[in-house]
């Protein structure tokens, strides 16, 4: 054990598909644990959201990096006999189906728990285990809706938009394995027992969701706190700006050639900017339009003042501040011809490229192997191919 694996030693036994519950898996593997992915014969659906890659896809390597692959019938009876095996060497269950589907394949936590009481049984769901929308499939884009997130980004259209970072599934994953490492600790300080954990979309999004949760319940509508803030278009693309003192508004001011605003009444403090933000933001518009994305950064960062260049991923991870922080691995996988820019996990060591943590493996790519250490023999492991049972 080490403060860079502090894992290591554990075993994880991932059932589930797609991002949320693969990314806590990935996050517990890159900690240390061994985790073992189970997955149907044809592979998760996270590997078939176009553009695949070989067996992957922009979803699916970050969610699968560093895992061993079994590829397994899990409706068939020696599939059901493999898992049972596996869950009974297993410290953590990882499963993200729809309520009850994972209790009619017979893995349900009580069950499991008869096999191994220690285990930590982790439920990823969209909308909960209980509950009149329980039953329903739901992926990102459908919790963005029903949680007020898409409400809260209504463009100057009047519509609301989705984001496509699937941000839900990414907080789900997060929070999942922050209640295992607790679930862990607590074993660690002498529970002997295991524990169920259920963690949805819906929740998570939530709570990620707090303060405006809060507030647009109390206060109706965002309406910005401080102008200005948002969104400006310059000659050759577009800026964000934030002004939170009145100083740094006399600074503006100055910057955009306009020091009448600095002695505008109007303008002279922060609740005053946002009553008469429509006058003031509609010449801060025609003002920064004049000059160039990259004439204001620097004006207004040398006079600290909150501003950035509003950039696409490819311009991001080739900035020097990302460069000069490490954020972004290029790792070769199979299957692409070239290195995908994965961004390093906060408060751990990079991966080495070379190594299995950096790699998220094909399907069925490790079923051998797993198999092997449960103590099949070869000829009993290729009759499992053979019979369709198992993936290699």
């Amino acid at each position: 054990m080490s403060f860079e694996k502090p894992y290591e030693g554990l075993k994880v036994l991932d059932l589930s598909q797609g991002v949320a519950g693969p990314y806590c898996g990935m996050l517990l593997g890159r900690h240390g644990a061994d985790v073992i992915k189970v997955e149907p014969l044809d592979g998760d659906w996270g590997r078939h959201l176009a553009p695949a890659y070989g067996d992957n896809t922009a979803f699916s390597i970050p969610a699968n990096m560093g895992k061993r692959a079994l590829a397994l019938d899990l409706k068939s009876e020696k599939g059901h006999a493999i898992v049972d095996r596996l869950a009974a060497e297993a410290d953590i269950f990882l499963e993200g189906f729809r309520p009850g589907v994972i209790d009619r394949l017979g893995f349900s936590y009580a069950r499991l728990a008869e096999i191994n009481s220690s285990l930590i049984y982790v439920s990823v769901s969209g909308f909960g285990q209980v509950g009149p929308l329980k039953d329903k499939p739901a992926m990102d884009p459908v919790l963005q809706a029903f949680t007020g997130f898409m409400s809260e980004n209504t463009g100057p259209d009047g519509i609301p938009h989705r984001t496509p970072n699937i941000v839900n599934d990414m907080a789900t994953a997060l929070y999942a394995q922050q209640a295992v490492a607790a679930a862990l600790y607590a074993q660690l300080k002498g529970e002997r027992q295991g524990r169920r954990i259920d963690v949805s979309l819906m929740e998570a999004s939530a709570n990620l969701q707090a303060v405006r949760l809060m507030s647009g319940y109390r206060d109706g509508p965002f309406k910005a706190p401080m102008v200005p803030n948002g969104i400006f278009a310059t000659s050759d693309g577009w800026l964000q700006i934030v002004v939170i003192r009145d100083h740094d508004f006399r600074a503006l001011a100055r910057i955009l050639g306009r020091p009448d605003w600095a002695d505008d009444a109007r303008f002279e403090t922060a609740a005053g900017r946002v009553r008469n933000a429509e006058a003031l933001l509609g010449q801060m518009h025609d003002v920064v339009a004049t000059e160039t994305s990259e004439h204001w950064r620097a004006l207004l960062t040398e006079a600290s003042i909150q501003n950035e260049i509003v950039q696409g991923y490819r311009e991001f991870v080739h900035h020097p501040q990302v460069a000069a922080t490490g954020l972004i691995s290029w790792l070769e996988q199979p299957g692409s011809d070239e290195p995908w820019p994965v961004p390093n996990v906060p408060g751990m060591t990079p991966p080495d490229a070379a190594s299995p943590d950096a790699i998220a493996p094909r399907i069925g790519q490790h079923s051998r192997e797993v198999l092997g250490e449960l103590g099949f023999a070869s000829d009993e492991i290729e009759a499992l191919a053979a019979d369709g049972v198992i993936g290699v």
